[in-house]
Parts: C-alpha cells; structure tokens; sequence
C-alpha cells in the first residue's frame, strides 16, 4: 500500500472542490437499497450488510446537518432511497421512498428540485444521473462502493490539485491514433488493439463547475477514450476468478474461450454475446492518474497510476453513442469496468500499452507502471 499521507475527510472540502456551490443551493442524499421500505424510520442503520449506506448516513448526511450546510449556506440536506438496480449504470426506478416513509418521483420530486445530488450506492448510476443532469439541469457526484479507505484518501484529496495532473496526463494522452495492450497470462502474450482516430481524451477529475450540469464519479482521477474500433484478444478475469480469452472484432467481443476455471461461466458469457451483441462492445479504454492506496474497490483502485481498464456496455455517459435502447434486454445496458492492475488481476500482467501518435509509437505503461512518457509529463 502507498504511503502517502492523506488529510482528513471532509465533506465541506468535497463539496467546494467538486461543486463550489453557490448561496441557498439545495442539496439531497440518493441511496439504493434491495427493499426500499427499509429506509423508512432509518431501519437499514440496523444492518450491518449495508455498510456503505450507513457511511450515506454517518460521513455524510450527518455532517450535512451537523455543520456543513450552515457553513457553506446550503438547504435542502434530504435523504432518498431507491430500489437497488442489480446492475452497473443500469437505468433508475422513479420511485424513492425517504425517512419518513413518504413515496416521492425522483424525475417530478427529486430532480428538478435539488441543485445537487449526491448518489452513495451500492450500483453504481453515473450514467443515467448523467443523462437526467442534463435533462433537469442538476450536479451531481456518484459514490458507490464507498468504504474507510476511501474516505480516508480517494475522497479526502484536493481535486484542484487531481485536476491539474489528469490534465497534464490527458495532453501527453490525446489525439492518439490508437493503442496496443499486451496482456500476459501462463506466458502467453496477447494483444488488443484499441482505434482512438485522434479524439481529444477526456478525464475524470472530480469537479462539477457552476452552471454546468453534470455528475461526477468520485473518486475521480483518470483520462479515457471511447474507443472507435478494436481488434484483437485480450484476458479476462471473471468474478469467480475464471480466466478468459476474449477476441475482439470491430470493437466488439465476439468469443470467450476458457484459459482456467470454469467451462460455464465461459459459455454463460457466450450466451449473452450472441443473444445481445452490443454487451460485448468496448465502450471506454481508462488510465488511473492519482497515487492512492488500493481500496478493494473498483470505482477507486481504476485512478491509480499505473492501472488501466477497459470497459464493455453502455458509452453514452462518455460521449459514446451506445444507449440503453440499443440493447435486447434492458437488464443487459450496464456499462462494465475491467480492471487490471496487481491487486485485482494479480494472474494478468499488461506487460505494456504503446500509443500511436503522429507516426510514433510511445510506450505509456509497462508493468503497472508509467513509463517516462507519463512520468516525464506529471513532472512539468
């Protein structure tokens, strides 16, 4: 684990960073929980399976009324439950039920009337608040998956300062023409190649300025691409711990082959792609840009430098034109991270990713590390 010495969480700090939010702005708390009704008179605090809404209630809506409300003259500070969705960035249900056991509409109750929302959840739903931030005009963070690491270091740090290096990564990054990954399983090297056709990159970086709606995935921290086409083969670690070879065509995962584990988790997956091809779309290729400890969780251990990740799914809350219409099942429209990096995939190596720029090839990872093209770039 880094060593770094991180600050206190605070919630005031957050919120200026990311929202520096303006005089009477309402805020509210969005959670999701399994059986909503358990909202009702706080009754999840009762249980310890629901740890990461009790940090909703503990690090956040407490600290809302206790102190930082008054502090940074905001109003509002409710609390809303919805129906957990099951799946990463599927869309929400409308219904929300808040302490008091009221039933609310998130699109006529909560969206129109909250200047910001903060989403702490077990799914995460950055993509569909992103498409109701623009429809209702709203900022937003998005924090599932939020634990004591977390909070101790990802969201604990200035984002004026995280900005700053994901820009200067994103302009050693951009414009590129493509990148080739090696991946590395049982000493066999495979390689995927992602088209990028010179797009500007993008970043994460956690702030949310005034006036332009928008939602934050916090913690933030990366530059990424929607990726334009894609060929080649690349390894995937499933949940189990089954290890696949993916091929990929136009962009697209195709096939899964098993390399070890389980014969049916392969030929689960198989069955998805040919029943919903657009589930095996490559919707984003991510570089993590901060140095933070690992957290066990993806929405954290994805920013840190050295990392990468692809993505398969939904694009539409990066620019990408993959919406959940497009897909056979709307249970199928989730946007899904892959991450690789020593703590997640300690059985994949990306031995290294190069970049294809103005007719040069230049090596940005090797190993889980930045290479001097990175490394000289976080340096100016």
């Amino acid at each position: 684990m880094i060593e770094t010495k991180f600050p206190d969480f605070s919630l005031s700090r957050l919120l200026l960073n990311t929202f520096r939010p303006k005089e009477n702005e309402r805020i509210c708390i969005l959670i999701d929980l399994p059986d909503i009704s358990l909202v009702k008179d706080w009754a999840f605090l009762n249980n310890e399976n629901f740890s990461i809404q009790r940090h909703a209630y503990d690090s956040f809506y407490k600290a809302l009324h206790e102190n930082v409300m008054g502090e940074l003259k905001l109003t509002g500070g409710d609390f809303f439950a919805y129906k957990e969705t099951g799946g990463s960035n599927l869309d929400l249900p409308d219904l929300a039920i808040a302490p008091d056991g009221s039933e609310l509409s998130l699109e006529n109750d909560v969206y129109p009337n909250y200047d910001i929302i903060l989403c702490i959840s077990t799914y995460s739903a950055t993509a569909p608040l992103t498409a109701f931030a623009k429809q209702f005009g709203f900022r937003g963070a998005t924090l599932h998956g939020v634990n004591d690491i977390i909070l101790r270091s990802g969201l604990a740090v200035d984002y004026n300062e995280v900005s700053k290096d994901a820009e200067k990564l994103r302009l050693a990054l951009t414009r590129a023409d493509h990148f080739e990954i090696d991946f590395q399983v049982e000493n066999k090297i495979y390689t995927l190649k992602l088209d990028c056709d010179q797009q500007e990159a993008q970043k994460s970086h956690g702030i949310c300025l005034v006036n332009e709606p928008d939602v934050a995935n916090l913690p933030a921290g990366e530059v990424y691409f929607v990726p334009t086409g894609g060929e080649g083969e690349f390894i995937m670690q499933y949940g189990d711990g089954t290890i696949g070879l993916q091929t990929v065509e136009k962009g697209k995962i195709i096939n899964s082959s098993l390399i070890r584990g389980n014969q049916s988790t392969i030929d689960e997956h198989n069955k998805k792609i040919e029943s919903d091809p657009v589930t095996g779309e490559l919707g984003e290729l991510g570089f993590g840009t901060q140095e933070l400890p690992v957290s066990g969780r993806d929405i954290q251990d994805e920013k840190i430098l050295g990392t990468m990740h692809v993505a398969t799914g939904r694009s539409d809350h990066l620019g990408g034109s993959l919406t959940p219409d497009k897909f056979a099942k709307p249970i199928n429209a989730t946007h899904d991270d892959i991450l690789f990096s020593p703590s997640k995939t300690p059985d994949i190596t990306v031995c290294e990713v190069r970049m294809q720029r103005d007719d040069k090839t230049i090596v940005v990872l090797e190993n889980y590390q930045p290479a001097a093209h990175l490394r000289d770039a976080l340096s100016t």
